[in-house]
């Protein structure tokens, strides 16, 4: 799969194309419906599918400050795009002057002079241009005089998460933040995951016999709600059955918060300076304190016990 960021990236002798455009946060499997009819589309007129996205997000340009905690960085949403068949991601600088294009403006810069898109596939609240001025009506006004066609899809689902709320990323991330990371799971279609690169932390877990390796999280990642998680540590290549501990430690005082993962009966593991990879399966409890260290050392060998039954039942 392609990767381009910014329209320079595209290859001058690209052709005609299948597009979708979106934040595409999560790729969720709302997402997932969209991007399989592009995906669709593309094959039946056997040209490329490629999905349009953005960064930062928006909102952050539009109101600054306004960043929503990211369900999934651009890379693993291309490895999730890839997964799904597309041929090539591009990711659009979202500027103050890209901002304040004209609908018009933005269908003939993106969609006509480079991507030269023969279908647009889209949901029914898809809007584009300065203040959000398109919307998939005009998409195919437009369409008409620059020879593409407009496919609408409903891409909402719903199920038991969030009480039975269409499936939205504002849904996954409210799900994050309450902790309920099965309903996530859910409307994700695979666990939530974060990512980065793990650093030194106060050795805490090491003393106890439960080394974790304490991962400095992306910025603006959504990070589930504090407590103690059963999930997978990924690393090397693998992924390594984990029980998840988020949040300031309360036990000794700390006030950073962390996201610390244990890689369930794992000896000599150095992970040190790695980027990794940790997926929350389900919610164990949440944070609390102990009257004494004997307390703490026998709840950690309940979380490690649980979390080691969770992902063998959920394996199974």
């Amino acid at each position: 799969m392609q990767r381009w960021r910014g329209l320079t990236d595209i290859p001058e002798d690209w052709g005609r194309s299948v597009v979708t455009i979106g934040s595409y946060d999560g790729v969720h499997r709302g997402h997932q419906l969209i991007i399989g009819k592009t995906v669709e589309r593309a094959r039946e007129l056997g040209v490329p599918a490629v999905v349009v996205t953005f960064d930062p997000h928006p909102s952050e340009v539009v109101r600054p400050g306004s960043h929503p905690p990211l369900l999934a960085p651009h890379p693993r949403r291309a490895e999730l795009m890839a997964e799904l068949g597309v041929d090539a991601v591009l990711v659009l600088p979202f500027t103050t002057e890209f901002s304040q294009l004209s609908p018009a403006d933005f269908v003939v810069k993106v969609l006509v002079d480079r991507l030269h898109a023969k279908a647009v596939v889209e949901g029914p609240n898809f809007r584009f241009g300065h203040r959000a001025a398109g919307d998939v009506h005009l998409l195919a006004e437009l369409g008409r005089d620059y020879d593409y066609e407009v496919l609408v899809f409903n891409l909402y689902e719903s199920g038991e998460a969030g009480g039975g709320r269409p499936f939205s990323s504002t849904l996954v991330r409210g799900l994050i933040a309450d902790g309920d990371v099965a309903g996530a799971a859910e409307v994700l279609g695979r666990p939530h995951r974060v990512e980065g690169v793990v650093v030194r932390g106060a050795q805490r877990g090491r003393a106890l016999g439960y080394p974790t390796a304490n991962v400095e999280t992306l910025p603006h990642t959504a990070i589930p709600a504090d407590g103690v998680y059963a999930g997978w540590l990924h690393a090397d290549g693998e992924a390594m059955p984990a029980a998840i501990s988020v949040g300031t430690n309360p036990q000794f005082n700390g006030v950073e918060r962390t996201v610390e993962a244990y890689a369930i009966d794992r000896v000599g593991l150095d992970l040190y300076g790695q980027h990794v990879a940790v997926d929350f399966l389900a919610r164990l409890r949440d944070q609390r304190t102990f009257d004494s260290l004997d307390g703490l050392l026998e709840c950690i060998a309940d979380d490690v016990r649980r979390s080691r039954d969770l992902i063998q039942a959920h394996t199974a």
